[in-house]
């Protein structure tokens, strides 16, 4: 199958079109998605480490629940017990699942948009248009999404804030089980203004910070305690975005595609042309 010149410059421009257009629809779907959605607040203070959440989670998503968990991809939420390195007592329970990122690098790094913000805070995730490349687990600053090693038709697990119960009007089951009220759900504005509320009303309960109000960009779940944030296993982040990062590098991806192209298209012109005038002299 051969192919003139201007049909090879006008399928290079089509392509060329399709690389400039994909990183905005991207950036602005993720950056589009609402920062006043729901979220969860969870008060490491309150936690008494029931795991009724646990076994909610499991319940909702018909597995059974077992003794003893760790953070797998059958576990979405998970609670753990960090405790005194030097004496060995308890310091705190801590409840860990998806953070549901307001700008999630999950979102940003997936190249077929299997990964999802919505507009209500959950980050979803669709089985059947994800590739398994897991470029998602690797852009996670949290560690979260996991993946189905041992099963024939692998997916990515991970938290979804039970967007079907939100949908139709109810909370997480997570937060529905938890009966002392360690974790609640609301707005992300209203739970932030409470979390606030309840340091400045009780400053020697808590550490002066709500983890999760600004980390990469802001999450959509939160969360309160009187041990260092550290010190329970999440990681120290900035507050910018992790997309935000990456999105200038990614713009100047299709300015270098039209230099590649533009060199494509004079190396196969010169050559052509070339190929030309040696057909005309052995025709003579």
């Amino acid at each position: 199958m051969t192919m003139d010149r201007r049909e090879f410059i006008k399928k290079t421009g089509l392509g060329l079109a399709g690389l400039m257009v994909l990183p905005e629809i991207k950036q602005g779907s993720a950056s589009e998605a609402a920062e006043d959605g729901y979220g969860v607040l969870y008060d490491a203070t309150a936690c008494i480490g029931c795991r009724e959440c646990e076994v909610a989670c499991k319940g909702q998503r018909g597995i059974a629940p077992q003794n003893d968990v760790e953070l797998d991809a059958d576990t979405w939420t998970i609670i753990k017990l960090y405790q005194d390195p030097q004496i060995g007592s308890p310091y705190s329970f801590i409840k860990r699942n998806c953070m549901h990122c307001i700008d999630p690098a999950c979102v940003s790094a997936c190249p077929v948009g299997a990964m999802q913000k919505t507009g209500e805070g959950p980050v979803i995730y669709d089985e059947t248009i994800c590739i398994g490349c897991r470029y998602c687990m690797a852009a996670c600053p949290f560690d979260v999404p996991k993946y189905e090693w041992e099963t024939v038709f692998p997916r990515v697990q991970k938290c979804d804030l039970c967007a079907d119960r939100l949908s139709e009007g109810l909370q997480p089951a997570c937060v529905e089980a938890c009966r002392i009220g360690a974790i609640k759900f609301g707005k992300r504005s209203d739970l932030l203004a409470e979390a606030h509320d309840r340091i400045n009303n009780n400053p020697e309960k808590y550490v002066n910070a709500v983890y999760g109000e600004n980390e990469v960009g802001g999450t959509s779940v939160m969360y309160l305690s009187k041990i260092p944030f550290e010190e329970l296993g999440l990681p120290v982040l900035g507050s910018s975005s992790l997309p935000s990062l990456t999105w200038p590098w990614m713009k100047a991806v299709p300015g270098l595609a039209v230099v590649v192209a533009g060199l494509m298209t004079v190396l196969y012109w010169a050559t052509g042309r070339k190929l030309k005038i040696q057909v005309q002299e052995e025709e003579k």
